[in-house]
């Protein structure tokens, strides 16, 4: 492994590609890079290999994607030596993966660990990024890869008295490598997105107390897991091949079987049968083996979400309760629906209550607890289930551009992008698995825009260029088909994060790509078809990487 310590060495590191980010995304780029001989290497803020899955370890944190659909699919190795225990794996399985990926592959000796990026300017003399870490070291990279996810920077309410607390608090997003003892404690969650109804359940048994703030309530229905039987484990592997020809196809990047039938086809009681069948099916399956008019059909949605306020009622014994857990601002789908296990069961415990912010809204924190416009309560742990700033994490990582053009300045309105990996005026940067890349299983995608990239750097190599930038017509027309496609996408601009509606101030911008991943085929197709026609290929005029 390299060495984490502060970099001390006299001058800049060169490398033809550095990766921000060893999560899936960025350790699959590294693989690929290496592969076509790039000397390349990643610089990963946090301690540890697995990016979200290395940050998020809080109790019960784990995919709501099938493990083998959410894995890597480039090795039939790999995917026959590693045993996933559970349909849907949970954290410490995860980061374990991720580890054995990284030594499998002889990966691990080109990470640098607490290597956060503060800086990265791009020369247009060379066509490289200097690029500057917090540990003191500094690097000239040919290519700049931002492997950094779109769920990267933990979000925190402006909350008075926040500091304050005297307590133990914690953020999902950044929760410690050590346990976090709840036993006999006097526990507060805010926030119930897709983390917070993970935890709740999962810690419900130990605490002495449990408030859960809720901000406004989400469609959750269950997660659906279980353990992975041995005939299913000889099944994964014998099919490998039809797997991955699913998976690198599907529009949905799941294995879930898509419905053909209308939901005209159906009375109201056929369809409510249908819907329990869904209840009971896996992870998203509830979206993706819908109606074939799901997505389209609003009255339909509306109808499913009936569905599910009756299954919530059925479940949570107080009818109030069960009333401020029924979202009254959106139907299912308009917000990215979480799937958990037990997260509406555990308002039946007499020691776990719900606060409804919208009604009784937290006025201040203070070192003890926490205030409402009804009263105070004293708290030993304080957890933000808060969520994060969608797609941010780039903004924060001081690239500059041509002319010195600050990409945080450049997308102040929101990102502009060409098929989500690049942006006119930041030549050589990229950015798989970033705003406007899919609206599908992210792995499947990231990895779409992965493969893409590898072929546009060899066709750059092989015509005698190194500087790649798509054109202004390339990345407008593709906003273009993000504008258009994007008031056919369920999500609400008003309410959901993938607008960057939960963060005060930020513009409202689909983040998504809500054209599919259909569509991102379609584009690199014709790309690739014309010869890379839509980017501008370029030489520099002095070599960037020092010998």
């Amino acid at each position: 492994m390299i060495d984490t310590a502060v970099h001390t060495t006299s001058g800049p590191i060169g490398v033809d590609m550095l990766i921000v980010g060893a999560g899936i995304t960025g350790l699959y780029q590294l693989y690929r890079a290496r592969q076509a001989g790039f000397n390349a290497i990643i610089l990963e803020a946090g301690g540890g290999i697995g990016g979200t899955w290395y940050w998020n370890r809080y109790p019960e944190a784990r995919f709501d994607s099938e493990s083998y659909t959410y894995a890597y699919l480039f090795s039939k190795e790999l995917y026959d030596e590693w045993r996933w225990s559970e349909h849907f794996a949970g954290q410490p399985e995860i980061e374990r993966y991720l580890n054995h990926v990284a030594d499998r592959f002889d990966l691990r000796a080109h990470i640098r660990l607490n290597a956060r990026v503060t800086s990265a300017v791009f020369n247009e003399t060379t066509g490289a990024y200097t690029v500057q870490s917090e540990d003191g070291a500094t690097y000239i990279a040919r290519f700049l890869v931002a492997a950094t996810g779109v769920l990267s920077v933990p979000f925190f309410p402006s909350i008075p008295g926040r500091e304050n607390f005297a307590g133990q608090s914690y953020h999902t997003g950044l929760w410690p490598a050590a346990p976090v003892d709840f036993k006999g404690k006097r526990v507060a969650v805010i926030g119930t997105g897709s983390s917070g109804v993970q935890l709740v359940p999962a810690i419900a048994g130990d605490v002495a107390s449990m408030t859960v703030y809720q901000r406004s309530p989400n469609w959750c229905t269950p997660l659906n897991n279980r353990p992975i039987t041995e005939e299913e484990q000889r099944a994964l592997r014998a099919d490998f091949e039809t797997i991955k020809k699913t998976l690198d196809t599907s529009i949905s990047g799941f294995l879930h079987e898509p419905s053909n039938r209308s939901s005209s086809e159906d009375s109201k009681e056929e369809r409510f049968a249908f819907f329990e069948t869904l209840w009971n099916s896996p992870g998203f399956s509830k979206m993706t083996s819908n109606y074939a008019d799901f997505f389209f059909n609003r009255p339909l949605r509306e109808e499913f979400s009936e569905f599910l306020a009756g299954k919530i009622r059925s479940i949570v014994k107080d009818p109030g309760t069960a009333d401020k857990l029924i979202p009254k601002d959106h139907i299912y789908a308009e917000k990215r629906p979480p799937y958990a296990t037990g997260f509406y069961e555990a308002f039946n415990n007499s020691h776990v209550k719900l606060v409804a912010m919208k009604e009784t809204p937290i006025t201040r924190i203070t070192a003890k607890g926490i205030e409402t416009t009804e009263g105070f309560e004293e708290f030993d742990i304080i957890v933000w289930a808060t969520g994060f700033d969608f797609a941010r994490a780039m903004q924060r990582m001081g690239i500059r551009g041509r002319r010195g053009v600050a990409l945080q300045d450049a997308w102040k309105d929101g990102p502009s992008t060409f098929l989500g990996i690049q942006a006119a005026g930041f030549p050589n940067l990229f950015f798989p698995g970033g705003p406007h890349g899919a609206a599908a299983n992210n792995p499947r995608y990231n990895g779409d825009q992965i493969d893409f990239i590898m072929e546009l750097l060899t066709h750059a190599e092989q015509s005698g260029t190194n500087i790649i930038e798509p054109t202004q017509a390339a990345e407008d027309e593709w906003n273009h088909i993000m504008v258009s496609a994007a008031p056919y996408s369920p999500f609400s601009p008003e309410l959901s994060y993938y607008y960057g509606s939960n963060i005060p101030g930020k513009p409202r911008k689909l983040l998504l790509n809500p054209a599919g991943r259909g569509v991102l085929f379609d584009v690199m197709n014709a790309s690739r078809q014309s010869g890379f026609a839509n980017f501008t290929l370029s030489s520099a005029a002095a070599d960037a990487v020092p010998a």
